[in-house]
């Protein structure tokens, strides 16, 4: 069993506009990213799933190989500066992805 957090560099949230928050996986090898990828570890359903979200509100979910990454995008819970937003800049959110455990 294999920990988001053993594979990756960098694990990351931040705001994509007001109304969208976006999650960076950066893999410290080509290897790992192809094997997580291939594994179809990270869709939309599992995505939803791990944030206990709707499918319908995660954007999407792409993965660029010349960067060894994954980009996950999702409509935010509550709009960024909102009265009880806690997190204005949406660097906080990446939390649930580094418990992530499978196997490669």
């Amino acid at each position: 069993m294999s920990n988001l957090r053993d594979v990756a560099d960098v694990i990351r949230s931040k705001n994509s506009g007001p109304f969208e928050l976006t999650f960076d996986i950066i893999f410290k090898n080509q290897e790992n990213f192809e094997k997580f990828r291939d594994a179809n570890i990270l869709t939309k359903e599992s995505f939803a799933k791990l944030y206990a979200i709707d499918v319908k509100d995660v954007l999407n979910v792409i993965y660029f190989a010349p960067a060894k990454a994954v980009k996950v995008t999702i409509i935010r819970p509550i709009s960024s500066g909102a009265l009880g937003e806690t997190d204005v800049y949406g660097a906080q959110q990446h939390a649930p992805l580094l418990t992530l455990e499978f196997d490669l």
